[in-house]
Formats: C-alpha cells, structure tokens, sequence
C-alpha cells in the first residue's frame, strides 16, 4: 500500500484514467473537490468508473472516502462552493439522516471528471435500517413510499447506504442481502418487469444474481423507480471476457490498466445496471484500497458503487 497519496497525485491518477477511456477531465472541477473533502487520502478508498454505451462514452466518475474530521459534508460542500443552497428537500436529507442517531461509520462523495461534484453517500454497514424507517424521513422522496409494496414483493427490506445526488436531485437506496437471500435471476428479472424496465439479458441476469446489494434510485418528481443496480462481490482477478455484456475497447483497456495506489492483484468490481434506456455494465477500478477495505470485508459490506 502507498503510505502517502496527496491531492495532486490523486488528480493525476484521475487525469490518467480519463485519459484512458477518451474523457475530459478538468482540473477547475476536480482540485477544489479533492481539497474541501480529502485531506492527505491515507486511509481512503478511491474507486474510478466508467459505463458502457455510447451515451456514456467519453464520462469518467471517481468516489472517494470524506476525510473523518469532516462531520457534516453537505455543510462543507456549500462553503466551498461545490453545490448552491436550493430550498429542495434534497438539501436537508443528510441532515436528517444524522438526526437519527444512527452509526454511520462514513461518507463518501461521487463527482464527474469534467463537471464535479454530484453525490454524498452515507454508510451504515453495521447499524442496517429498514427501508420503512427511511421512507418516514420528512425528506425523502414519496416515491420511496409509493414502492413500499414492491420493494417487499422483491425482498428489499434493509438498507445499507444512501447516495444523494445533489445535482440529479434523487436518492439511492442500497439494500443489503446476505449470502442467503441475495435474489435469484427470477426475482431480478420480476422486479424488472414490475417498475417497468427493459428485458435483461439472461446472462447478465445470471451475473448480478450473486449481489450483496441492490442500488434503487428514484427522485421528487415521480414515483417511478429511475434505475435499479446490481454488482456481485468485488475481487481480485475479475475478468471482464467472462461478463455477459459487450464492453468497448477503451473501457477494457481501463479495466486493467487503470492506475492504482497499492500492490498485489488488481481489484475490480462490474456492476449491472438497468435504466429505462436499455442494460449497462459499470466498470470499477479500485484506485485506493486501505487495510480496512480487504477483499472478505467488501464481499460483505459493499463501497458505494454501484
């Protein structure tokens, strides 16, 4: 493991990766990210992203853990001049959130390599919470009531995490599962059909079938369920000729070149994602990955993505 990354490696680790797989990338954009969140990165977790498909070609995202000392990130994301003061529920989630008394045990942000940042996450790996519990909290969406019923048909109980997406205005919900009840193809492929997403793949419904976590994202405006995310346990070694879903040459390229801050077997995680433009596969590079983030744990507790 490297024993000291500072803000301008990290941005040009980011800067290489972009470079990679076609995308801009802008300093203006991500200095001032790394700086009002990060500190030195010692002993964060970074992870670099791209999507497949021509939409999202030429896009690279990167998640990063918020230094600890930050205790309320959306209050600093606001001072440094990251995201605008809007009235919209979205701004007082966290806040709620943390009214809770819940152990969350970190944040992580997700930002753009070109146009900054977008999300905070919440994590509360060991204090998991029903997803009822979340959908009384004065700000979040009513969407996340209106499903109530068919996060219960499909066996989305508890939570793990939430990502707020301050610029798409919409939250994620990241239900947890255990080895034991993680769904089946069959299941996936019913919640599919229920929010009324495109037909998967049978083989990409194979792969996610092994998920710890499910990823639902929904919005204020709409009760409708904006996408839904399934990614099997990151690991080392993971190879992407074995994923049921094309991948362009670039983004295989990133997946085992991109750079990285620690040694051993590279760390990879492939994500499925539906939309209700079609079925896509993220692909995740591990940047950064301290000693509390060790193979085992992540099989179990999840980072953010997908």
């Amino acid at each position: 493991m490297s024993a000291d990354i500072d803000a301008e490696k990290l941005y040009s680790a980011i800067e290489e990766s972009a470079r990679l797989v076609g995308a801009p990338c802008s300093r203006d954009k991500v200095r001032p990210v790394l700086d009002a969140f990060g500190g030195t990165f010692d002993n964060a977790m970074v992870v670099f992203s791209v999507l497949t498909g021509q939409h999202h070609a030429g896009q690279l995202d990167y998640c990063f853990t918020i230094s600890p000392d930050i205790t309320d990130p959306y209050a600093t994301a606001l001072a440094s001049g990251l995201t605008e003061e809007t009235g919209h529920p979205v701004a007082s989630l966290l806040a709620e959130l943390h009214a809770q008394d819940w152990d969350i045990t970190e944040h992580f942000t997700d930002c753009s390599a070109v146009s900054g940042f977008k999300k905070i996450y919440a994590h509360f790996p060991r204090d998991l919470q029903k997803v009822t519990t979340l959908a009384a909290l004065p700000s979040m969406p009513p969407a996340v009531t209106a499903n109530l019923g068919l996060f219960a048909r499909h066996g989305l109980d508890e939570v793990a995490m939430t990502g707020i997406d301050y610029r798409s205005r919409t939250v994620s919900l990241y239900f947890q599962f255990t080895e034991h009840n993680s769904p089946p193809p069959s299941t996936l492929a019913a919640l599919l059909r229920e929010i009324g997403l495109p037909p998967a793949s049978e083989g990409m419904l194979e792969f996610a079938a092994g998920s710890f976590r499910a990823n639902v994202t929904l919005g204020w405006d709409s009760p409708d369920i904006a996408r839904v995310a399934f990614a099997p346990p990151l690991g080392p070694g993971l190879d992407l000729a074995k994923i049921p879903a094309p991948a362009e040459a670039p983004l295989q390229h990133f997946a085992r070149a991109a750079p990285r801050a620690y040694t051993g077997e590279r760390m990879n995680l492939f994500a499925v994602k539906w939309l209700p433009t079609g079925e896509f596969l993220e692909i995740c590079s591990y940047y950064r990955l301290p000693a509390a983030y060790e193979p085992v744990r992540l099989m179990h507790t999840r980072t953010p993505h997908p």
